[in-house]
């Protein structure tokens, strides 16, 4: 017994070594940040801010590689799969955790295929509506729609987008008569809205903030815990009465499992200190972000919230992507 003690030390001992020797000098090569979603979007932009500022500060180049495909399924499967030695990393938004509970199949399991590394920075969902909708509050649109069964459909982002599970959490939360009416992306949700098409919209802030700062749509409410930036006026749900519906859209980084600690809580400390330098903060402001930057083992937690929480309302509403 004192000998396979010996060995299960001597192992354990070796395995450390690596780890530790594994972090040591890292990185020593370019390092790939992927992200599962076309060029141009929030995504994109965040993880090309994070990217730069790691190459300026790590002094190897941190390089963004766009795999679009099936709401980030393809990337984050792909991701899962390759070597964990920190040379490969994943930006995520909400899909990454909505999404197994959305499709019939996904190649890739949240928690057992990947190690969080850091929030970086969230976006809260808003309510908008045409200027001629009668509605000045939430109450008031809760209100409208009951008025007026089957007259009202919300326009969103996309099946199993955050403003979309948002938009069904309200419908199911009140039992309105709302049809969600999908869009191929926020661009067209909210020209639609715009428009009077749709005449009302769920969406994250970015994609909304200029139509209504222009006065082209007037936003009803923002879903999350304090108001947002760029449209100070406009209260929370909960403000207006209207409790548990905080909807954030997430923007995160994730490494495959099995990635070394000291590798991640490096990636951590840096990601860290980026976002908490001012002009970082500034350029997620006009994003229509929020800085975050928690410790792997908050952003964990908050994986596993968002997948219950989310998981629920994809269960409750009956939403199924084959």
């Amino acid at each position: 017994m004192v000998a396979a003690l010996r060995v299960v030390l001597a192992a354990t001992w070796l395995l450390s070594g690596v780890a530790a020797s594994s972090a040591q000098g890292y990185p020593s090569k370019p390092v790939r940040v992927v992200v599962g979603f076309p060029a141009g979007g929030p995504t994109d932009a965040i993880a090309r801010i994070v990217a730069q500022k790691l190459t300026d500060n790590l002094g190897h180049q941190f390089f963004v590689e766009n795999v679009g495909g099936a709401g980030g399924n393809i990337a984050a499967g792909q991701v899962a799969r390759v070597t964990p030695d920190g040379y490969t990393i994943m930006v995520i938004s909400t899909g990454f955790v909505v999404n197994p509970s959305l499709y019939a199949k996904v190649p890739y399991d949240p928690v057992k295929d990947f190690v969080p590394v850091t929030l970086v920075a969230v976006s809260p969902n808003v309510v908008v509506v045409n200027p001629q909708v009668p509605a000045k509050t939430l109450p008031e649109l809760v209100q409208l729609i009951r008025d007026n069964p089957g007259k009202y459909g919300f326009a969103g982002p996309g099946i199993g987008s955050t403003p979309h599970l948002g938009g069904e959490l309200f419908r199911l939360a009140f039992k309105l008569d709302l049809v969600h009416v999908p869009f191929t992306g926020a661009g067209p949700a909210i020209q639609a809205t715009v428009g009077g098409h749709t005449p009302i919209a769920f969406t994250a802030l970015p994609p909304a903030l200029s139509a209504v700062q222009s006065g082209q749509l007037r936003a009803l409410g923002v879903a999350s815990t304090e108001r947002a930036a760029g449209m100070a006026d406009v209260p929370t749900f909960a403000e207006q009465g209207v409790k548990d519906q905080d909807a954030d859209t997430l923007t995160g980084i994730v490494a495959p499992a099995g990635t070394p600690k000291e590798i991640v809580d490096l990636l951590y400390r840096e990601i860290a200190g980026i976002v908490a330098q001012p002009d970082v903060k500034e350029r997620l402001t006009t994003l229509g972000f929020k800085a975050v930057a928690n410790t792997p083992d908050q952003f964990g937690a908050r994986i596993r919230l968002e997948m219950d929480k989310w998981g629920k309302v994809v269960r409750d509403a009956k939403l199924r992507i084959e």
